[in-house]
């Protein structure tokens, strides 16, 4: 055919080339138009020598032209050239395109049926049960998704009509696979949730015969269907069963039913139990099907009460534990025996009321002895009687009433009667610290530590008062304090700050630090409870370390009540605010939405009518009021606060409603060196406040000076955690003078995170603070040598460097809870940690180590996400 064309050419060249007056002949008007006819008609021929065109095609193009004939091997080019292919050039140019077009359709049905023929699934056994579960398979979702785009674009093509009837089969296939896959994935987690529920606890088969039974029939159901997918891998194969669609569809409207009935039974737990709202469904079912065994609920108590950790139960003739409640245990061991044994028998959530009676009926009874027995024995014996809560809140008691008898004194004429009693807290607090450096256990230690921290600021502000002259007690300066009292009639606690007046809630505390009074923390407690006297919530806002969160805990110790702390995020939504601001109204507790302005603002508007209509409530003096169409029973000590971070990234702006409602207190910086004076003091070192200013004029001239690094951190969280070093360096070292003590923390846990550059200001600083003070390192030359030998077997060379950094991360280890090792590529972060664990290793340890990149997960996946279907949490990496 190429030669013939080219010939073709030739001649129509030739005739191009002839004389002009030709032209007007019909010889010459014929022989042109056959010879381009004849190219026309070989440039048809070479098209249709395309390999797409199939015999359909073939019976179109004899449609076209009229003639029959039969194609085979034996069909020559005369045949084809009588077809006067030169006629019909477009047709055949359609049918040639049509055909490539429908070539291409029919590699991709191939390549469908291909992957679809080897699609199987994969499943993993049920670990209680055995049943084969389908295992969620990334590759299979995406295939099938990809797939399904692929049908959709085929069917959008105009030349589809040929394989209409295969991609529409396809497509039914395909889409039936996907409806049946994720609803098969919706039903089997709904199951396994349930199964554990309904089948492994006795108790709530009791309780819910019914959808027991139903959840049964489900059971046998879905366990027929799992088997029977598991004969048939085939993905296709197995979701295109008949009535298998409709069969799930049945099993998860049932499911459906009974986790409609659990959950309402869940809720009429919480209602009947409050604190219940605050714990995931999860761990409360765990609650309700160990619920007639003490036992076994004892480790979630510690997320139902502030510090209750577990319970001493009554032991029988046989030494066998009873349901008899004798005392609770705080997390840091602190014993304290109940004033009458505690019932707790019968169901979870009554003996679980009968344990919050006895709590509070023990702290205030311990509490009425304590203030009478105050007198009677000397100060620093007294204190060992009574748990740490108990003897703080007592000491803030008696001094409330000294400085009231020494105001009445003044007034009398006595004129000094305010310093002698000055001089008397001096020399108490001295009397503390001197037991501090002394052997103390650590529950004591903690108990002193915090009874200090109360006393100078106790002492603070009376030496104020008498600086300003104050002659009685209807100043400001002392009506502005937090002043506990004890009435003798009604046998409770008040507190008093300004005109507002609290009743003490004796929720058990344990033996845990408190916070330093400051000039701040007191205009924030005067903000925090002037607005629930005036039945509206406070928001202190400010910086990070300001102590936004911790103030408000700390009001909340010193009113004796339950504070809850919930970290706000993205994943909030109306509903489970609904749910905490249910318990809290009928808890009477306090809730603390930290960083809340990190909810997203359509929660917002919704979490402002919650808020309104509990403060509605409040206001109103309601034991009862409907919140989001129920009604709750409401206890007037609730209080809600949030704490927000100004100008951070992935913050909202409250909206104008929720302002409204909410009492803003601005948090500023802290004083500082007031604080580290008085952590000082409560660690035990006498002179506390030159070393005080030493250190903040240290951070203040390393937050100058020093380089800016993404890394340096001069705040309050900083300056904590090297005062705890420095009180278990003292008592490691009673002898040693205070200055070098505090001088070598301030240096060995600082060096660690300082940069090359910056190492000699750092180091002059010390200098100049600390003149003429050499303090060598505190070594564990054995550990040392346990860390050589470990990056020796790392094959790594032990130089001194490199072990002073895996001391260092180790040293960091005990005091931090995280650590993060910082430096340019290359410069050995990895093998730090490396060396350290293999060091862990060597001394017969048991690191864990897992490597984590978070680019590679998503933040729901590292964090945890609340599943918005069942609401369930589910918790991150």
């Amino acid at each position: 055919v190429e030669n013939m064309d080219l010939e073709c050419k030739k001649f129509a060249r030739e005739i191009r080339n002839l004389d002009k007056e030709m032209r007007a002949w019909d010889a010459f008007t014929g022989m042109d138009s056959k010879v381009k006819n004849m190219l026309t008609a070989l440039k048809a021929v070479a098209k249709l020598q395309n390999p797409a065109i199939r015999e359909r095609h073939w019976n179109q193009l004899m449609q076209m032209t009229g003639v029959k004939f039969v194609m085979d091997s034996d069909t020559t080019l005369a045949d084809l050239l009588k077809l006067n292919l030169h006629n019909f050039e477009d047709e055949v140019h359609g049918i040639v395109d049509k055909a490539v077009r429908e070539m291409s359709m029919e590699k991709v049905l191939k390549e469908l049926k291909m992957t679809w023929s080897t699609m199987e699934f994969q499943y993993e056994p049920h670990p209680r049960t055995n049943i084969p579960l389908l295992k969620s398979d990334e590759e299979l979702i995406e295939t099938l998704e990809d797939n399904q785009v692929q049908l959709q674009n085929l069917m959008t093509s105009k030349y589809i009509a040929f394989f209409l009837e295969e991609v529409s089969a396809w497509q039914r296939k395909l889409s039936t696979a996907d409806s049946v896959i994720s609803l098969w994935f919706e039903v089997q987690h709904t199951w396994s949730h349930l199964e554990s529920i309904f089948i492994g606890s006795e108790d709530i088969r009791v309780q819910l015969p019914e959808d027991s039974e139903r959840f049964e029939g489900i059971d046998m159901d879905f366990k027929e269907l799992a088997y029977e997918a598991q004969k048939t891998p085939n993905v296709v194969e197995a979701t295109n069963k008949p009535h298998l669609s409709q069969q799930l569809e049945d099993i998860q409207s049932r499911l459906c039913l009974c986790e409609k009935a659990l959950a309402e039974y869940l809720d009429m737990k919480r209602l009947a139990f409050p604190r219940f709202y605050f714990i995931s469904s999860a761990d409360l079912l765990d609650i309700l099907s160990n619920g007639t065994n003490p036992q076994l609920v004892q480790r979630h108590l510690s997320k139902l009460f502030d510090n209750l950790a577990k319970m001493k139960f009554q032991l029988d003739s046989e030494q066998k534990t009873t349901k008899f409640g004798l005392g609770m245990y705080s997390r840091e061991e602190e014993y304290v025996s109940f004033s009458e044994p505690c019932d707790c028998s019968g169901q979870v959530e009554v003996w679980l009321n009968h344990v919050l009676d006895s709590m509070r009926a023990t702290v205030r009874d311990e509490m009425t002895e304590a203030v009478m027995a105050y007198e009677e024995k000397l100060r620093e014996q007294w204190l060992f009687d009574y748990p740490a809560q108990v003897a703080l809140s007592c000491i803030q008691i008696w001094w409330t009433t000294e400085v009231e008898i020494a105001f009445a004194r003044v007034e009398e004429g006595y004129e000094n009667a305010m310093k002698e009693y000055h001089k008397k807290q001096v020399t108490q607090l001295n009397t503390l610290v001197a037991m501090l450096i002394g052997h103390l256990s650590k529950g004591d230690r903690q108990k002193i530590m915090t009874i200090c921290t109360i006393d100078v600021h106790a002492r603070d502000v009376v030496a104020k008062m008498i600086a300003q002259k104050v002659d009685n007690a209807q100043a400001f300066i002392w009506l502005s304090q937090l002043r506990h009292r004890w009435s003798d009639e009604e046998r409770h606690c008040f507190a008093n700050i300004c005109d507002a007046q609290f009743l003490y809630s004796y929720e058990y505390l344990g033996n845990t630090p408190r916070l330093v009074i400051t000039p701040l923390t007191d205009r924030c407690y005067i903000t925090l409870t002037q607005s629930l006297h005036l039945t509206m919530s406070g928001a202190p806002a400010g910086p990070a370390g300001t102590g936004k969160t911790e103030t408000t805990k700390d009001l909340g110790r010193a009113l004796g009540i339950m504070v809850y702390v919930f970290n706000c995020s993205e994943q909030m939504d109306y509903k489970s605010c609904g749910n905490i601001y249910k318990g809290l109204s009928q808890t009477g507790a306090w809730g603390c939405f930290d960083e809340f302005n990190r909810i997203s603002v359509e929660v917002l508007s919704v979490v402002a009518v919650q808020v309104k209509s509990v403060q509605d409530a409040i206001r109103e003096k309601k034991k009862s009021f409907n919140f989001l169409g129920e009604d709750v029973n409401l206890v007037s000590s609730v209080g809600i606060f949030i704490t927000m971070n100004p100008g951070y990234a992935g913050r909202t702006e409250l909206p104008e409603n929720l302002k409204a409602l909410f009492r803003p207190c601005a948090m500023v910086v802290p004083d500082f060196e007031l604080i580290c004076e008085i952590m000082l003091v409560a660690e035990g070192f006498i002179d506390a406040r030159a070393l005080a200013r030493k250190f903040i004029t240290l951070y203040q001239r390393c937050k100058e000076l020093l380089s800016k690094q993404d890394h340096y951190d001069w705040g309050l969280r900083a300056i904590k955690s090297v005062l705890v070093v420095a009180g278990s360096l003292k008592r490691d070292d009673p002898g040693r003078p205070e200055d070098q003590v505090l001088m070598r923390s301030l240096r060995d846990f600082n060096i660690p995170k300082i940069v090359t550059d910056d190492v000699p200001v750092f180091m002059g600083l010390i200098g100049d603070l600390f003149p003429a003070l050499d303090v060598p390192r505190k070594r564990d030359l054995n550990f040392e040598s346990f860390v050589r030998q470990a990056v020796l077997d790392l094959r790594l060379q032990a130089e001194d460097n490199f072990v002073l950094k895996v001391v260092q991360l180790e040293e960091l280890l005990t005091v931090r809870h995280s650590v993060f090792v910082v430096g340019n590529a290359g410069t050995g972060k990895s093998q730090v940690m490396r060396s350290l664990n293999k060091t862990y290793q060597i001394m017969k340890q048991r690191p864990v180590w897992t490597d984590l990149n978070p680019k590679a997960v998503t933040n729901d996946e590292l964090f945890g996400i609340i599943n918005p279907a069942t609401r369930e949490w589910k918790d991150g990496k």
